[in-house]
């Protein structure tokens, strides 16, 4: 099946939101039409326990974490989707970043 847009899904502190959607915004993967900065913010609860070895951002190792967190989500075109990786990789603050890319089919 081909697809030309993607949808992304990105789990950051509140904190870091405008950062990331300033940072996105400029790779021109917000975009819709003749508008920018297109995007949803949804505030979801995280669960999380840092093994051995983590250095968690938040949370302590061995504990479970249930923190506040924002979902980011917003289409662009796919071939955007390595520049907003490397800028999801590059300002997000989690050892491990959670992000989801999805298919647009419609």
């Amino acid at each position: 099946m081909n697809y030309t847009k993607v949808k992304f899904e990105i789990y950051v502190p509140f904190d870091y939101v405008n950062k990331l959607r300033e940072a996105i915004n400029r790779t021109g993967a917000l975009t819709i039409g003749n508008y920018d900065n297109c995007m949803s913010v949804s505030e979801v609860s995280g669960y999380f326990k840092p093994l051995n070895g983590a250095n968690p951002f938040l949370g302590k190792e061995n504990n479970l974490s249930i923190e506040k967190e924002a979902k980011i989500e917003f289409r662009c075109d796919k071939d955007l989707a390595f520049e907003v990786i490397n800028v999801i990789k590059n300002l997000h603050p989690y050892e491990e970043p959670i992000y989801n890319i999805l298919p647009v089919i419609n």
